[in-house]
């Protein structure tokens, strides 16, 4: 078969096959009696994954390449990353809601990539002299990958957000960093007086300081009045059911888990990235767009894990990180590349 036509029928068969899975998995949240969408939801992505995996196969038997050289090729192989993690990340979470919200993206991007794309930015084309290079390999596939992790983990953390509304809720899942604080029923506050987990809850989600111990193991009456004004205050959410709650700390902790994936991929796609411009400019960085655009994603989830590894933060404030993560890395992966602008650009745009 040729491969250009069978490049073609992979390309629309990924896009189609990804908007019934999309639909599945949609109908599967709004009715979960019906246990059988999950398992074709499954099916659905894993059959993507592979049809992605054959066209980027097919591509690169065609150009001698790695194929990671313009935008279609990226797409697809972005696509093929956020399956390959959504499959992780269900099998680990054994929650079929992760599919509700990788789906639709990853049915986007395929869409955009093949539907949308001029046809002359989907033709395999010769590496210009600045691309051949090993470091093709090395440091896009890498970058492509953390993208994917990172975006994943990001969704799962705004799932987390719609299942909570909003709310700050209590977890005891491991993914929580301790910050210098146990879980065991009560939390050891860094000025060495124990606080039950109430308490803790009050302290962590309204801003209050660490409890202080006055000499005689009691607190302070200030801080006691803190905390029975904070508890009052919150009567006035709905509380959620333990089925939420549960569902809440599952997504909490393999969004955290993903992420925690993904960014040491982009810690080493970004070190690589600057072996290759050196190699290829005669500069390790050149404060381009995309470097820029880059280190900025990257200071958004150190931020995000140093929130949660040493400051003990939980639910709600680092899923809110996460989310601003999503939309820097679309930033740095596609808006800065359409724009025209630098080194990094496809020059779509303008």
């Amino acid at each position: 078969m040729d491969l250009v036509v069978l490049q073609n029928w992979l390309d629309n068969a990924s896009f189609l096959i990804l908007f019934v899975t999309m639909l599945i998995y949609w109908v599967g949240a709004a009715f979960p009696n019906l246990t059988i969408l999950g398992g074709l939801g499954t099916a659905g992505m894993a059959i993507a994954n592979l049809c992605m995996a054959t066209l980027l196969g097919a591509r690169w038997l065609e150009g001698g390449y790695f194929p990671l050289s313009n935008l279609y090729e990226s797409l697809f192989f972005l696509a093929w990353g956020i399956t390959t993690v959504h499959l992780l990340a269900e099998y680990s979470s054994r929650s079929r809601l992760v599919g509700v919200a990788t789906a639709p993206v990853a049915m986007g991007i395929s869409a955009f990539a093949a539907l949308t794309l001029p046809s002359d930015m989907q033709v395999s084309e010769p590496l210009v002299p600045a691309l051949k290079s090993n470091w093709l390999m090395m440091h896009v596939s890498v970058m492509m990958l953390s993208y994917s992790a990172l975006m994943v983990g990001s969704l799962i953390a705004v799932a987390f957000l719609i299942v909570t509304k909003g709310q700050p809720v209590q977890l005891q899942g491991s993914s929580v960093g301790n910050g210098g604080y146990r879980t065991n029923g009560y939390r050891l506050h860094k000025a060495g007086e124990l606080v039950t987990e109430p308490q803790a809850f009050a302290f962590e989600n309204n801003g209050f300081s660490p409890v202080q111990s006055n000499g005689n193991g009691k607190t302070a009456t200030a801080v006691a009045q803190r905390i029975e004004t904070s508890q009052s205050s919150e009567s006035f959410a709905e509380p959620l059911s333990p089925q939420r709650l549960s569902l809440a700390e599952t997504l909490d902790n393999i969004s955290y888990r993903i992420i925690g994936l993904g960014f040491p991929l982009l810690t080493i796609g970004i070190i690589a990235g600057a072996v290759w411009a050196n190699e290829a400019w005669g500069t390790y960085w050149s404060w381009d767009p995309k470097e820029t655009w880059a280190l900025i994603t990257w200071l958004v989830f150190a931020a995000y894990l140093h929130s949660r590894i040493t400051r003990g933060w939980q639910g709600r404030r680092p899923a809110i990180l996460a989310a601003t993560g999503f939309v820097a890395v679309w930033v740095c992966y596609l808006g800065v590349n359409l724009l025209g602008k630098g080194l990094h650009s496809y020059g779509w745009f303008f």
